[in-house]
């Protein structure tokens, strides 16, 4: 179901490979830190699935609000998400969760599991290298937005040492 969720996210941003390759990253990283937390498969799945879609309104807030800020993101991309995901055997309480995390993962005061934390943790590994933060920037997301063991150590192997 991953690889099918994965081709339905590429198909629908057609030839943007910037924003294709973003998911992907996104994904990796992801599918590592929940591997590495130790999560159950049905948080891994919700993960998994959440990393795919995770700025899959990025399109449609380009279009309707001419801005991909996170804040619009957030408005378009669970509407869009949804769709793809009821094509699926998803439980409807899966659905809901990846939804509300993709509503929310730029507003980190809503991170309220760690599902969502491991969201905005790969989000986070691949943002600091293609917006090309400086060290200083680093160090303080770390301290500031980090919490698990495994995104930690990841970030630091990455960025730190």
């Amino acid at each position: 179901m991953i690889a099918e969720i994965t081709l339905e996210m590429i198909q629908y941003f057609g030839n943007d490979a910037r924003r294709i390759n973003h998911a992907l990253k996104v994904y990796s990283f992801a599918k590592t830190i929940a591997e590495l937390e130790q999560l159950n498969d049905d948080r891994r799945e919700i993960v998994e699935l959440t990393a795919i879609l995770h700025d899959i309104g990025i399109k449609e807030a380009e279009r309707k609000y001419n801005s991909s800020a996170g804040n619009y993101q957030e408005i378009e991309g669970p509407a869009i998400a949804r769709t793809i995901l009821t094509k699926k055997a998803i439980p409807l309480e899966t659905i809901d969760r990846i939804c509300f995390i993709i509503g929310n993962h730029h507003t980190l005061s809503k991170i309220d599991g760690d599902d969502f934390q491991i969201i905005v943790e790969a989000d986070f590994l691949v943002n600091i290298y293609e917006d090309e933060m400086n060290k200083q920037m680093v160090k303080t997301i770390l301290d500031k937005h980090f919490k698990t063991n495994a995104g930690k150590q990841l970030l630091t192997a990455i960025y730190v040492e």
